[in-house]
């Protein structure tokens, strides 16, 4: 049981240090948001594949992962990136894993599930939050920002659906990390006038690349042995909470009514909406 506690715990608090580490990189100017991505996933790369090559000889990179699922990590990586300039660590989390959930949710539906009235009313009320959280005001988060990191929720919705079926997780994941290189590299070519590094800058992204992602990943596949898909989604909808946490504590950012009353809406709905599926599971 203490294996899994602690396992559970360190990848979701990995989860919500990634939203920490980039917003502590981007607030300040320490590095560019198309640097940070480039160096994030290399640094990524770079950790799985020493892992793999530690403890996974035999698997290898399998078929070095899979195109659309690198290019879904990457527009992840590059959109959670270019969001976080102007959003907090805790409403990008929200704003990210509410989106994840949504995206999940509704391929499931599109997919022929036929969701219960309570299941499509947690739904609904989760997409109002949502809308709530962006709507016009002096409290609102910038709509492009927030628009960007719901594009990031929804690639990485995408991502974790393609990756179910994974016969060997941690070499799919490296291979899609090692895939998304390329994809970075290019992206970053218009944003080249634009590169801005500092010692710092290139540290934290660094640590986001190898630590909470690289690792932080491959110590969530290893707690989602233990647990079900209906308690995993559960369990995921901590993170904001957490990021919001350690962003008053660490970068003196504030959560306001606002964004209180949004929270409630989404991790509430979606909450609603798992529990409906674990009964009928």
């Amino acid at each position: 049981m203490i294996k899994i506690v602690a396992l559970t715990a360190f990848a979701l608090i990995a989860f919500a240090f990634n939203s920490i580490l980039c917003r502590m990189a981007l607030r300040t100017g320490e590095i560019d948001p198309a640097s940070f991505t480039a160096i994030r996933l290399v640094s990524g790369a770079l950790t799985l594949s020493i892992i793999i090559y530690l403890f996974n000889r035999k698997g290898g990179f399998g078929a070095l992962g899979n195109w659309y699922s690198a290019f879904f990590l990457f527009a992840y990586a590059i959109c959670f990136s270019l969001a976080y300039i102007g959003l907090t660590a805790g409403t990008g989390a929200l704003i990210l894993f509410g989106s994840v959930q949504v995206a999940m949710i509704g391929v499931s539906v599109i997919k022929g599930e036929r969701p219960s009235a309570l299941e499509l009313l947690g739904l609904v009320v989760a997409i109002g939050g949502l809308v709530f959280l962006v709507l016009p005001g002096l409290s609102a988060p910038p709509l492009v920002s927030a628009a960007l990191m719901a594009i990031a929720g929804v690639a990485w919705g995408f991502y974790t659906l393609r990756g179910k079926g994974s016969s060997d997780p941690l070499a799919d994941t490296g291979g899609n990390f090692l895939r998304s290189v390329p994809m970075i590299l290019l992206a970053a070519i218009p944003f080249v006038s634009q590169v801005h590094l500092s010692a710092r800058g290139v540290v934290l992204a660094a640590i986001s690349g190898a630590v909470t992602s690289g690792i932080g990943y491959t110590v969530w596949y290893a707690a989602l042995r233990y647990h079900t898909p209906t308690r995993a989604a559960a369990l995921q909808l901590s993170v904001p909470v957490i990021a919001a946490g350690i962003g008053v504590a660490l970068l003196s950012e504030s959560f306001d009514t606002r964004s209180y009353v949004a929270a409630a809406l989404i991790i509430g709905g979606i909450g609603m909406t798992i529990a409906c599926r674990s009964k009928l599971a």
